[in-house]
């Protein structure tokens, strides 16, 4: 790992860009990444041992474990999100504080199943949802709190399914590094 640059160790897909243009043909392609992500996040862990569960995804990182129950809690959040920006008229969210999440005892020790069958029925409503939204709805906005910086529904898509990829990844390449795949 001491080889590897730290900003790759972070961003293993690059940091988050969104195109300013959104179309239909990537909002198809993101709804299928978040699809697929609880297959493909169940199969990397679901055999790896409780000391493998326990390793971090780099220095100063967090635990496959917490990552696991990270990506529960943030994707919770953002079909929370999804959910007011269709329903109200530019809602502010609440933002949460990720880190002190992942520091509660749940997502230090608790049961990475838990997660996964979260994961599972999160999504099948979150996919569920998304593929029938119009083109009108894909516009609707949040407001974030850092900044009251609007966010689209087309634009939180492709965040989240960006957010589910980069955290696969960080699983992903420690797995490689360890040998463990």
């Amino acid at each position: 790992m001491e080889n590897m640059d730290i900003e790759q160790l972070r961003y293993p897909i690059g940091q988050m860009a969104l195109p300013e243009k959104i179309t239909r043909e990537q909002i198809d392609e993101w709804i299928s990444v978040l699809e697929h992500l609880p297959i493909r996040l169940e199969r990397l862990v679901v055999n790896l041992t409780e000391e493998q569960l326990e390793k971090p995804y780099r220095p100063d990182g967090w635990t496959v474990r917490q990552v696991v129950h990270h990506i529960a809690d943030s994707h919770h959040h953002s079909y929370t999100r999804f959910k007011w920006a269709l329903t109200e008229d530019r809602p502010l969210i609440k933002a949460y504080e990720e880190k002190d999440w992942s520091m509660l005892f749940d997502a230090q020790i608790g049961p990475i199943a838990l997660s996964l069958d979260y994961i599972k029925a999160l999504h099948g409503k979150l996919v569920y949802m998304l593929k029938g939204l119009s083109d009108l709805d894909l516009e609707r906005v949040y407001l974030h709190p850092d900044g009251n910086v609007p966010v689209t529904v087309a634009q939180n898509i492709g965040k989240y399914a960006w957010h589910g990829s980069h955290h696969i990844a960080h699983i992903e390449n420690l797995l490689s590094r360890e040998g463990w795949l």
